[in-house]
Parts: C-alpha cells; structure tokens; sequence
C-alpha cells in the first residue's frame, strides 16, 4: 500500500505522523521501550496535544530482535496469532548519551538518541539495514482508518525474496505485494500461500508477526526501502540475522516452527484421476495396470473431487454409483502395494448432509446476526467449517477419521483462501487476522488427525494453501497452472520464492493442470516433476497417463522415476536437513551460492539438495543455457564435465536433463530403482565428482525406520570405498 505522492508529499486524505527525537529509553526484563515524540520538545507546553510512539525492542531467540510500534495502546488484541517462539536468550542493554542498544547474540538494534529518529541494525558489527527519518509513519485517512508502516533502507546490491509462494519475478525489488490469501491460479499477483518474510542477500531476513494483511512495498514506494505496513495502531516485526541465507533460515524456522517427518512413501510418484474427467473403479484400475504393464514405478494413487456427488462436497461419502464398494476398491489398491489420497476441502455444499448437521450443532461460520454465512461460489449455497471452535475440530475430523478407517491414507487439502471477512467467529477472532491464518487451523485439523490415527512421520498432506507456520504441515503443491513452457516457468518460481519462505517440501502438478500440455511440454515437466521433493501427475480435464501423449512419454517418466528412487539416500538426506535446521530441500541458487552475485537473481534453476544442480529445460526444442558456479561441475549421467563460474548452453535430448553434480561431492545412491521406502543405506553406492586424490569424509545415510548410518568414504586413485562406522 502506497502513502506517498513522491518524495515530499502524501497522497490525497492521509496525514502522516513520525517519531522525532527520542525523549525517554526505558530498560526492562525484555529489552528496551523507547518514547518518540512526533514532534521536537524544546519546552514544556512541547508535550501539550503532542501524539507520541512507543518502539520496544526484545529478543525471543538468539540473533532475533523483535520491534513493536505503537501509537494507542488500548486496542483489544484479537486473534488469532502466529504460533511463535517466546524464547528468553541473554541480551545485553546499553544505554548512554547517544544511543541505547540491544545485542541478541551476533544482532545489535542501536537507537539514535540525536535529534532524528534512526536505528541502526548491526549482525557482527557490519550495518545491515536501518529504520530512518520518516521510516516509521502513523497514517490517518480521510475515513478515520489508521495504519502503521515501518521502512528498513535496502543497501546497495540488496536482493529481496520470498513472501510466500509467488509466481512473478523471483527477486521481489521493485514489487507491491499484499499478502492476502486468494485463489488466483500461477499466472497472476495473487498467491495460495502468502508468507509475511522476507529474505536478503546481505545478511538478515524480516518477519512482520501479523496474520492480517501486511502490505510491502519492496523499493516501489520509497525505492531505497523496503515498507511493511499493517492497518490498525500497532505494527510488530523481527529482524532476523544470518550472515547466511541459510541461517536466516534456520532462525526464522526456529521462530515459526519446522516440518514434521513425513513417510518414505511420500516420495514416489503421485497418479491422479484429474479433476474434471469421468473415471470409476474401472478406469482407476486401468491406470494401475498399464504403469505395471509399462514397469512404471507408482507410489499413491489420488481421487480427485468426484469420487464425491456433485453438489454434495464435502460430505466425504463414495459416489454410490461409480465406487459401489469403496472400502473393497481400496483394499484391492493395498493388495497392489499402494497408497491412497483424496481430495477434500473445508466448504460444506447446502446439499450435504454436513449441512445440516454443521448448522445445528453451530459449527459453521456465521453472519453477525447469527445465520450461517453461505454463498454459490464453488459449491451451491456451501457454508464454511469455523475451526476456530474445538468441538467443531473434533466433528470434522471424525469425518475424515472414517475414511482413514476404510483405507484412506492422506488427504489433499485443497482451497482454503476464499475466506470471508463480514464473519463472526466462535473464539471471537478478528475476521480480518482469519482470513490469512484460517488455512493454518484447516490442515493442522487433517495433520494432527493424520498423525494421531496413522503414528507420527506418516501423516502427509497434499495441501494448496498456506501461511506463516504452514511449513510445519507438509507437502504443498503449486496450484492450478497453464500446460505451457511460460506456466512451468511460474511454477518454478512460485516454488523458489516458497522455498525462500521457509517451506521445505513442495510439488507442482506435472505437464500442467489446465489444459492438455504437448508431447515436449509434457516430456519436460516429468524431469522437474520427478526432481522435486514430491511427484505428481495431474490435470483438470484430461488424464495425465503418459501412454495417452505418446509412447515415448512412456519411456521419460520410467526413465525419470527410477532416477528419483536411486536418488531417495541423498533426498532423505536433504528431508533430515529440512527436519533439523529448516532448510528446504528444493533451493534457491542463492540459498547455497550467496557470495556469487551469479546467483543472486537465478530464477530459472534449483539446487536439490546442497549438491545437485537442477536446470528445468523451459523451452521448445532442447537447447538451454544454464549457469553453473565456480568448479568443475559433472552432469550425473553422462559424466560430461565443465567448468564455472560462467554460463553454457547445451542440447538436452527429452531423456536428459540439465543435472549437474557439485565439486567435491561424494553422492550416496541406492540400488532399488522401483520404490522410494526401501532402506537406503543397505547396499548403498557412493560415487565421487571432482574430489581430490585421498579425499576422507563422513556420509550420513538415513533410512525409512529414522535411524542413520555413517559411511567413512575414500577416494583413492580413481576407486570409491565406504566403511560403515556405524548406525543409530
């Protein structure tokens, strides 16, 4: 949201207020209050009739600093509220003439006490951002509506990322973004997972701790700032250190929460019967024989919406006429060693028998006159589950718990954005702070249901929307994009800017979801499809089978499907690494290459893992170009070296794809090609790229039951020893 009509002025209606010079610092058990003024007290009469702002600085975890902006302090303070960490970490206070200052281990705030409002923020001594002469702004319209913005100085070379999963440009400079859930597909500003984070390439990240709307102006209002601003008369944010990307990361995952263990099975490949298509026992049978016919390695097959009567979503009961025998089809699907995901949603059709249930038992979302709100968008005159009240939790997901009892064993938890805002809720939550933070209790619903019922690290979603803490409920999927090279291309960067949010575990739907995707297209998305944390095949209208594109389809998705599941030692790997330090599995170039400004604005490629190079082929005809950092990097393959730091463009056959191993890397591979839970360290091979003669290192392969085995690797003249050291 912008203010300003330039540099000097404001926009038309707005009055603006802005601390001055400091005129008391109080220290207390958290940290520090300090009390600015909005104007210069010379005299007494100075303080008559004079708005005055109270910043607080406190620390919940080490390398944190919290800030809180306040003008009145009597609001009621609604929920819901982020689940965030209230650590106590030693901080050390200062105060003296000129400034007073906070340390949280390597992260200072200092506040000017001059006569201009200023904190410096400092990690190891080095100015990483700062809060300036009119950075903070208290503004008033001509409707009498109050918000509060903060304004952090971009440095120079500054690159900012993240706030959820977006699908335009990767690096947000330049960009205004509301975070504010909506269904909006891949091709538009609009995004299912919005993430009030940001992260920089110099050295810090910024967490704004509100689920409402928080609007950023990143270098498109004041174009050396980046503004966050909220409606209301306080503002809270944290300034997060590194020095790494990484271990922004690390801290903010720490702050908000990392994401569960998630079971072995998980990684196969996904098959879905689509949305729109017609499809019954029959055809989903048909589908299983022919990937067994054609040796295609499947892991779960997913019912889409239809395996419900139309206008009856939710009510979580079998279509009678196309699945007579549900439980019976599902026992057949486990007896071919099979999982089983359907979709759901938390919208009750007036036609189901939810419906009516859910309304006398007050457990729908209602109107401020007490009717339960409703509308025909989606589903006729649907209702809304209100997670807000627990007895409502425990009837839905007594719902959901008979399925699992005929067999079911994940949920995609699809939409969860449209949500209203002319609403009262059970727990009495701000409508507007629900509107982002509902799809959070909606798949914390299904998870915890999940892991009570099926043990933990076997709970798994398939969910679309997010906000902050989301990452602790995985996977999520990338939403409803175009079959085309320009849709693959958002997916991506939706899925970079979401990795840059904290989300370690993402999927996309493989050859698109509208429309039906050209052979090469299709070709193309199964390699980033299958190297990408989670793999599945879907569509809205057509079936996503390869044998229905061609037959040598056929042969790319086998070819890159059994690729995966020798990878599964290294992608476990990087699974335990999201689990530990929240560091996600699918990453930015950036994220592990901060010091190469090559990288900084990479958005056509991945790293998976901290040694694979991943470059998605996003265009007709094979021939790519693709930068590859310093050192000698070797395509896993082939075994074709070349050198970085520069670009190359090279051919790629629709068998290949543009994967490359780090120097010095010594990449564990398993042996089963046909399924993703086997145990990965048993008869695990080790292959060294780059590594130099006599090279010794310690390799950590997990497997599927949460033990680890330690491998003692040697490189020596040419051959590859491993020597287990032991498991635990």
């Amino acid at each position: 949201m912008k203010f300003t009509d330039g540099y000097w002025m404001y926009r038309k209606g707005l009055t603006a207020l802005h601390p001055r010079d400091v005129v008391d610092v109080v220290t207390t058990p958290a940290g520090l209050e300090v009390y600015a003024p909005t104007r210069p007290i010379n005299a007494r009469g100075d303080a008559l009739n004079c708005p005055q702002i109270t910043v607080s600085f406190s620390s919940p975890l080490e390398g944190v600093i919290g800030v809180t902006i306040e003008h009145f302090q009597g609001a009621l303070n609604q929920g819901p509220h982020f689940d965030v960490l209230e650590g106590d970490p030693a901080v050390d206070v200062t105060v003296d003439e000129t400034q007073a200052s906070i340390t949280s281990g390597p992260l200072t705030a200092s506040v000017s006490l001059g006569a201009d409002w200023n904190v410096d923020f400092t990690g190891e001594g080095r100015l990483l951002t700062s809060s300036v002469p009119r950075s903070v702004g208290l503004i008033t319209d001509d409707a009498g509506r109050s918000f509060v913005h903060e304004q952090l100085t971009l440095g120079v070379g500054t690159s900012v990322y993240g706030l959820g999963e977006r699908f335009g440009a990767f690096v947000k400079n330049g960009q205004s973004v509301d975070v504010w859930n909506e269904d909006g597909g891949t091709s538009s500003d609009l995004a299912y997972k919005n993430v009030p984070f940001f992260l920089t390439n110099s050295g810090y990240g910024v967490f704004v701790n509100h689920p409402e709307r928080v609007s950023f102006e990143v270098g498109s209002e004041v174009v050396s700032r980046t503004q966050f601003s909220v409606e209301g008369q306080r503002l809270q944010y944290f300034v997060i250190y590194g020095p790494s990307p990484k271990e922004i990361l690390r801290r903010y995952t720490a702050l908000t929460g990392r994401p569960a263990r998630i079971p072995a099975w998980s990684y196969g490949l996904w098959l879905s019967t689509s949305f729109t298509t017609e499809y019954d026992e029959k055809t989903v049978m048909s589908f299983i024989n022919g990937m067994a016919e054609r040796n295609l390695p499947l892991s779960v097959f997913h019912f889409d919406c239809h395996w419900m009567r139309a206008f009856h979503w939710s009510d979580f009961i079998w279509d009678p006429a196309t699945f007579p025998d549900p439980e019976g089809m599902l026992r057949r699907l486990h007896e071919r060693d099979l999982k089983v995901c359907v979709w759901i949603n938390p919208y009750i059709a007036q036609r189901s028998h939810l419906f009516r249930e859910g309304r006398e038992l007050g457990y729908l979302v209602r109107k401020p006159d007490g009717s339960v709100w409703q509308w025909d968008l989606w589903q006729a005159g649907m209702a809304l589950v209100d997670f807000t009240n627990p007895d409502a939790v425990l009837w839905y997901q007594d719902k959901l718990r008979a399925l699992l009892k005929q067999g079911v064993d994940s949920f995609k938890t699809d939409f969860g954005e449209r949500i209203p805002t002319d609403v009262v809720w059970h727990d009495g939550s701000d409508p507007q702070r629900m509107h982002n933070y509902y799809t959070q209790l909606y798949n914390e619903a299904v998870f915890q249901l999940l892991e009570k019922e099926l043990g933990e690290g076997e709970a798994v979603l398939f969910a679309r929307s997010a906000t902050t803490g989301g990452q602790k409920l995985p996977v999520h999927w990338g939403g409803d994009c175009e079959s085309t090279f320009a849709a693959m291309s958002e997916s991506l960067r939706g899925g970079l800017s979401l990795a840059s949010s904290g989300f370690a575990f993402w999927s996309h739907d493989i050859g698109g979801f509208e429309g039906t995707p050209e052979p090469e297209i299709f070709k193309r998305w199964i390699a980033f499809g299958l190297l990408s944390s989670h793999s599945r095949l879907h569509g809205s209208n057509s079936y996503r089978v390869p044998w229905l594109v061609d037959e040598e389809s056929v042969d790319v998705l086998r070819h890159f499907t059994e690729l995966k599941m020798r990878l599964m030692p290294y992608v476990a790997a990087a699974a335990e690494e999201a689990y530990s330090f929240g560091t996600p599995v699918m990453r930015p170039m950036v994220l592990e290459f901060p010091d190469d400004p090559g990288c900084s604005q990479l958005d056509r490629q991945y790293m998976l893992g901290s040694d694979l190079l991943v470059a998605p082929i996003l265009e007709a005809g094979g021939e790519h170009a693709f930068y590859l950092p310093d050192g000698t990097w070797t395509h896993l393959e082939s075994g074709e070296t070349l050198e970085g730091p520069r670009w190359h463009t090279r051919s790629f056959s629709v068998m290949e794809a543009a994967l490359f191993v780090r120097p010095g890397t010594v990449l564990p591979l398993g042996t089963v090609s046909t399924r993703p839970d086997y145990d990965w360290a048993a008869n695990v091979e080790f292959r060294a790229f780059a590594v130099p003669e006599g090279h010794r290192t310690v390799v950590p392969v997990p497997s599927p039951d949460g033990t680890v085995t330690r491998f003692e690797v040697t490189v020596k003249q040419g051959e590859v020893t491993a020597v287990v050291l032991g498991r635990e």
